[in-house]
């Protein structure tokens, strides 16, 4: 695989590169995107084969579950950087059904030592749903289950993303929104499931 990932990169010179010097050339001195991708890591979801989006339009941040934790220093760095110096006006978190990482939630392996504590900062979307299906008596699918959770996992995050006081300071001041996204892996489409929601309190404002 290593040999096959130098000799597309090869390709991507002689058919892309050389191709598109002019703008490669620009790119290389300055970049300017315009929305800030917090993602789940997971090779089944290319941020721009999915978006068709060019180099430079999309700064990326990637991590399993597409999580959001405030005590996680590469996050926190990636969020500063894109709001003090990039000054980029949207941010989407985005998650995706069938993530390993959401599924994992409901696994127990005594192997791992690194994942149940990075998925401490999504258990409260399980328990959400879960209390919610209670309540209302409604039995689903597990299948359909999971697909809420990874639903309001997104919703999760966004709440976690707030409790960064420079990013509430953004909104508070239009500089920036915040968006939640789903990407269905069996249709290839994006859904839209929250936009410019500020949470504070347990209130919206």
């Amino acid at each position: 695989m290593i040999t096959t990932l130098l000799e597309g990169n090869k390709r991507f010179v002689a058919e892309t590169f050389d191709k598109e010097k002019e703008f490669f050339a620009t790119l290389a001195k300055d970049q300017r995107p315009t929305v800030l991708w917090i993602g789940c890591s997971d090779s089944r979801v290319p941020v721009n084969t999915i978006t068709q989006t060019k180099a430079g339009e999309i700064f990326v941040h990637r991590n399993v579950g597409n999580i959001v934790a405030t005590n996680d220093w590469n996050l926190s760095a990636v969020l500063e950087f894109s709001i003090n110096h990039l000054k980029i006006p949207d941010i989407v978190v985005c998650g995706h059904y069938g993530c390993g990482g959401i599924n994992a939630l409901n696994e127990e392996s005594p192997e791992d030592k690194y994942i149940p504590v990075w998925l401490i900062n999504a258990y409260k979307a399980q328990e959400r749903v879960d209390d919610k299906l209670n309540s209302l008596h409604i039995d689903i699918t597990p299948e359909k289950r999971m697909q809420l959770i990874v639903e309001e996992n997104v919703r999760l995050q966004l709440e976690h993303l707030q409790e960064y006081p420079f990013i509430r300071k953004a909104m508070q001041e239009r500089k920036v929104s915040i968006n939640g996204w789903v990407y269905d892996m069996n249709t290839g489409e994006i859904k839209v499931l929250q936009r410019n929601t500020i949470a504070c309190r347990g209130r919206e404002l």
